[in-house]
């Protein structure tokens, strides 16, 4: 049995500014931070690492009673054979990590943990404490860089194989993605991006992991699965189309976007699926029948909220692993999709579309699917985005799509305001090395919709704009 001593104390600090200060002494750091709620975890230094929670105790100590927080980050596809691109081959295989120093802003408030394999020292709490309320305001950076366009061509053949695979049978959807190199003009640190994207108009969940000096980080706008005691909650989320430019033209797209047969279909899969795996595991299942609307300033969504409660003897790993990935990021089904994009996508993926979040000492948590994200060294990165597929899929309209959700990963090196509008330029200065007939008509959405913040209705969310999907 793993004894487990967490001292947690309540802090007058700005949690971001105290991690921006203490980071610089640890190798190994940790982010779930959701941009729209008090659900923000920051974790630095590495106090252990379990493959199970069953045979670990806690001993709570301080003021504040505080579960530990584990970190978990896990690949897309973690049995996938092929070798991980380099950078991600420096990650360990790691399940449950729980940091020596946690940043935790929940519905308890503002607090700091410090866990350790012995009691804890007093002495290194008030330090940690000391350190935090002196933090200085962080300050936001730009970072110039360019992006080394990848083959429009190579696109244009995988999307054949997904759309083969489809003709035959094999498969009714496939979420195929590119990665592209992104070269900064000089060295930069995981902090940058980290307060980049909290403090830029990505909205959703920022994520961060850093080993040593190699970090994955991001801002998705799409929750997994939560879990509160025996609440579970889940989202579907599948089906775009524009936002549009007046509240006239909004509510026209809607509507046109709830009558689309293809769209509907889309979304079907996600929900279907979701709901297949609440009634394997969970009681009172609420799925509703018909999806919502989940309007941004960018795009709108169809959206169906999914909640149950837990069978006794459930827990949230196995939720999460039963639920990830689901049709909205492989495709449908779920086995034969995974298995194709094996076979047609040029990498590994690694830790993208992967499920990460984190889980307490009580079993309670979430996992947001890792989507506009990157994995970076020194001055370069790969970044990652992908689409769905279905029969009729055009693999131009396609590979624009997801040049639009780069937009994301690529607000995280803007200090400035107008993050989107300079992202917008950079990737669309990336694709025009091969040109395209829906070039230029991309290039006018862009530049339509770019330079204003995104806003959220009810939801955390991001960019997403796809024919038939929301990936």
């Amino acid at each position: 049995m793993t004894r487990i001593f967490s001292h947690t104390r309540p802090i007058e600090a700005d949690i971001v500014d105290a991690f921006c200060l203490l980071q610089k002494g640890f190798t190994d750091q940790f982010v779930y931070y959701d941009k729209q709620r008090a659900c923000r975890y920051m974790g630095l230094g590495r106090c252990i690492a379990l493959p199970t929670l069953d045979d670990a105790e806690s001993e709570l100590e301080g003021p504040t009673a505080q579960p530990p927080v584990f970190f978990s980050f896990n690949r897309f596809d973690a049995e996938n054979p092929a070798p991980p691109d380099e950078l991600f081959e420096a990650f360990p295989r790691l399940k449950f990590m729980l940091p020596e120093i946690v940043l935790i802003e929940n519905e308890r408030g503002t607090l700091l943990q410090v866990n350790s394999l012995g009691p804890v020292y007093p002495g290194r709490i008030e330090r940690f404490a000391r350190q935090a309320l002196a933090a200085p305001a962080r300050r936001r950076e730009t970072i110039p860089y360019r992006i080394e366009p990848d083959s429009r061509a190579a696109w244009r053949q995988v999307l054949d194989a997904g759309l083969h695979a489809i003709a035959e049978g094999r498969v009714e959807k496939v979420v195929p993605s590119r990665r592209l190199k992104l070269v900064a003009e000089h060295p930069f640190s995981s902090k940058d991006l980290l307060v980049n994207l909290i403090d830029g108009s990505a909205r959703g969940t920022v994520l961060l992991y850093r080993y040593a000096d190699v970090f994955f980080c991001g801002c998705t706008p799409e929750l997994l699965v939560r879990k509160r005691g025996s609440n579970l909650e889940s989202m579907c989320l599948a089906g775009t189309c524009p936002a549009g430019s007046s509240e006239k033209d909004r509510m026209r797209l809607a509507a046109e976007l709830m009558a689309d047969s293809k769209n509907r279909s889309e979304h079907d899969y996600v929900v279907r699926f979701i709901r297949e795996v609440f009634n394997r595991t969970c009681h009172d299942v609420d799925v509703p029948s018909e999806p919502g609307i989940l309007p941004l300033t960018h795009v709108q969504h169809l959206c169906t909220p999914a909640r149950a409660r837990l069978l006794e003897g459930v827990d949230l790993w196995s939720m999460m692993e039963d639920l990830h990935p689901t049709p909205a990021v492989a495709g449908t089904p779920v086995g034969e999709a995974k298995m194709l994009l094996r076979r047609i996508e040029p990498y590994n993926r690694g830790f993208f579309a992967g499920a990460c979040g984190y889980v307490d000492g009580d079993g309670d948590g979430e996992f947001s699917v890792a989507l506009r994200t990157g994995v970076f060294d020194g001055e370069i990165g790969w970044l990652y985005a992908g689409c769905g597929v279905v029969a009729g899929s055009d693999a131009d309209a396609e590979y624009d799509e997801i040049d639009m959700k780069l937009m994301t990963i690529l607000s995280a090196f803007s200090g400035e305001d107008g993050a989107d509008t300079a992202a917008s330029r950079s990737t669309r200065s990336a694709a025009a090395g091969e040109g395209s007939r829906s070039e230029a008509r991309y290039a006018s959405a862009i530049d339509c919709i770019s330079g204003t913040a995104e806003t959220l209705a009810g939801s955390t969310n991001n960019q997403r704009v796809e024919k038939g999907t929301i990936r």
